[in-house]
Order: C-alpha cells, then structure tokens, then sequence
C-alpha cells in the first residue's frame, strides 16, 4: 500500500517545476501587445488629424491639390510602415500561441497519467528531462548545442530558444566592452524596468561616464560631465552614493589605486553589468534565476539525502590512504594497518554505497553537501528490533550485533554504523514506536 502511495504523481508538484514552461509565451504575448499597442495609437491619431487638417484646408481654400495629394502620400507611407508592423506582430503572436498549444498539449498528456510506473510516463519525463537540459545550456551561452537538441528531439515549441539567444546577444556584448545594445534593450522596456525599480540603465550610464573617463582626453572629460549631467545627477536622490562617486572620478585617473576609484575602473565591472541585465531580463519574464535542472537536481537530491551519505564518502576515500601505507620486510609486504571491516550505512556498504545512492557519487555527492534535507512526512521501519545509541542514533539491534562481529568486537560492545564510536550495550536502550 505505501508503495502504491509512493509511486502516485502529483501533479501540482510536477506543475511547479513546469510553471515557467506555460508562463513565458503569456509574458512575451504582453510585450508583443505593447510593442504594436502605442505605436498603433500613435499613428492612427497621427492619421486622423491629417485628413481633417487636409480636408479643412481644401475646403477653405488655404491648401492647394497638390498640398492635399502630398499629404496623402505621407498618410498611405505612414499607414504602410503600421501595417508592416502589425503584420510582424501577427505572425509573432500567431508563433507564441502556436508554442502556447503544445505545452498545454505536452502538460495535458501528464494530467493523464497516474503512477510513475506507468510507460507512457517514462516517455514524458525523457521529454522533460531534454527540456531541463536546453533550458540550461540557453542560459549559459550554449545556443548552438540547445538549439541541436531541440531541432533532434523536435520540441522547438517547448523551450525558449529565441528568447534566450537574444540575452545571450546582449550579455555578451556587455562582455565585449559595450552597451549600446543594453541600452537599447532598457528604451523598450523602460516603462516595465521602472515598475521593478531596476538600476540597470543607471548603471549602464555609468559605465559610458567611466569610459570616457578612462580615455584622459580633455575633450571626453568634457563630454564626460555633459554626459553626467543629462544621464546620472538626476538620480542624485535615488542613488545619493554612486553619484557621488561619480563625481569624485573626475580628480583620478585609470591607474589609481585608490577605492572604491580603482574599483570603478576595472574590468570586472563588465562582467557585473551582465550578470545585472541577466537578472532584469529574466525578473522581467518572471522566469527563475537559478537553472530549473539545477532546482530538479536539488528537490531530487534533497530527497535522497542521510546524514550517512558524506561520512560514507569519507570513508570511501580513505579506504585507498589505509591500503597504500603498508611496509616491506624481507621481501614480504604487510599492511601496518589492517583494513577495517567494511562500513555498512543506510544503502548498504561503503563500497557498494557510489555506485547505488546518488548523492554519495563522485559526482554529485559535492553538490549535495549544500543542500537540505527532505521533509519526510510518512516513513517506514525496516527493522523492529530498535535500540537507542548514547549519541542519539537509532538502529536495529540484529544489524549492530552483526556489524559488530564482523568488526571483532567483544560481545559486551556495539559500534555505530556511520560515526564509527564504541559504546557498551548496558549503554543502549531499546526503542518502542507508537
């Protein structure tokens, strides 16, 4: 019956992990409505009041024929360039709602399934898995190989490949040394960067005043604190300490080495200005900032986690230390310290335990050593022979005695399976569960 329980899914916990999946084609579909939205206004009130300063001006005699024939020339290029834009926006929505169907499609098949035993699920969570895998590799500069294992297992419609290829775009050109295309960025989405209350255009600003700095020419100083003036000191309020520091730039040149004036002039500055945008454009899409594979790996390995699970790495990686101190005498090679009877824990043996529990593989076992561990709100007692160690730790009696033995004890003493402590058995107490 537990197991049964164990193996049901719960999809609203599955949902979790796939919010972004569904949300970001709904957030791209607003910006796509923005982006036509005002300009369409604009120039269809444009319009309007060309035609009727046009046919006043007729009907009162002040424009000519011609007058009236070049203004609806200017109209019809005015109407055109909208429509163009409209068309792009069309076929925009038409390719968001296409990506919208078939993740709706591919979460529909999930609500269908109900244990994780089931074939069809296995099949799924692949899917998932590959989804999880493009999502990281967008995220750290990987276009090519993501768009490779879309384009191989045919989901284009179920990951955000454009989206995070014109990040990639932008951070990288912060990475080069420039911020044109940043600031760019920020004009289109100055409205929505100010409701977050974002201090990246400011910082972008900055980093051309430092520039310019930089230089030592007279004329870019110039044009440095005309810079200044239109761009930073209206923030003197919001940001009072960067602006001072700012100003006080202007008394020190590029190979000072005085703080926080060195700090401002070098390099890594760059690498924070895109990591600062990485963050906005992802709050923007009100994506997470941490990779989902790296929440998958966590939840999953939070569940999987003991306190046994980085003792028994420990051991594991002294075992080799122990085996290679032995010494020679008259040709015969003896261990001047005995192995030590292998150490059992909760997935079995320390030798065996790499290649069964994954989060005491060489591979994940560091990774895990951050991460919490699980709440479990239901569990079950393989043995029912409990007894209580002095330090606190609970274990089954026959398991002790057995380990125990294999250690060389005396009858009179047990061994704790993780910590390696001694203690007397008129020391353990027995354990009654209720």
């Amino acid at each position: 019956m537990a197991d049964l329980e164990a193996a049901k899914i719960n999809h609203d916990n599955h949902l979790l992990l796939d919010q972004p999946c569904l949300r970001l084609p709904y957030e791209l579909l607003r910006n796509n409505f923005r982006s036509v939205h005002y300009p369409f206004e604009w120039d269809s009130t444009a319009v309007k009041n060309a035609v009727k300063e046009t046919a006043n001006g007729l009907i009162s005699g002040k424009a000519s024929p011609q007058d009236a024939v070049k203004s609806l020339d200017q109209m019809l290029g005015k109407m055109r360039g909208l429509k163009r834009k409209l068309t792009a926006a069309a076929e925009e929505e038409d390719r968001l709602y296409r990506q919208l169907d078939a993740r709706v499609a591919h979460l529909r098949e999930l609500a269908h399934l109900n244990t994780v035993e089931d074939v069809k699920y296995e099949t799924w969570s692949r899917q998932r898995l590959d989804r999880l895998l493009v999502d990281y590799m967008l995220r750290h500069g990987y276009g090519l190989s993501a768009m490779a294992l879309a384009d191989e297992r045919g989901m284009r419609d179920l990951v955000d490949i454009d989206t995070f290829v014109a990040m990639s775009k932008i951070r990288q050109s912060l990475e080069r040394g420039s911020v044109q295309e940043a600031l760019s960025w920020c004009n289109e989405n100055k409205k929505e960067l100010r409701k977050m209350q974002s201090n990246l255009e400011f910082m972008l600003r900055c980093q051309q005043y430092i520039e310019m700095m930089r230089t030592g020419s007279h004329t870019k100083m110039i044009e440095a604190i005309g810079h200044a003036k239109k761009y930073i000191t209206p923030f003197n309020e919001t940001y009072p300490v960067e602006v001072s520091q700012m100003a006080g730039l202007l008394a020190y040149r590029p190979d000072t080495s005085i703080e926080p004036y060195a700090s401002l002039y070098s390099a890594s500055r760059w690498q924070k200005l895109a990591e600062t945008f990485t963050e906005a454009h992802l709050k923007l899409l009100n994506l997470p900032m941490t990779p989902l594979l790296h929440i998958a790996l966590s939840s999953g390995l939070s569940a999987l986690k003991t306190p046994a699970c980085h003792n028994t790495q420990l051991q594991v990686q002294a075992e080799p230390e122990s085996e290679q101190s032995q010494s020679t005498n008259g040709g015969n090679t003896t261990p001047t310290n005995p192995p030590a009877a292998a150490s059992h824990h909760h997935h079995g043996t320390a030798s065996l335990t790499t290649r069964v529990c994954p989060v005491c593989s060489t591979e994940l076992n560091e990774l895990a050593r951050s991460v919490r561990y699980a709440h479990h709100s239901k569990s079950r007692l393989l043995e029912h022979d409990l007894v209580l160690l002095p330090n606190g730790r609970v274990y089954g009696k026959a398991r002790l005695e057995e380990y125990a033995a294999k250690s060389g004890l005396p009858a009179w003493q047990v061994k704790d399976l993780v910590t390696g402590e001694l203690f007397e058995m008129d020391g353990v107490r027995k354990v009654y569960v209720t």
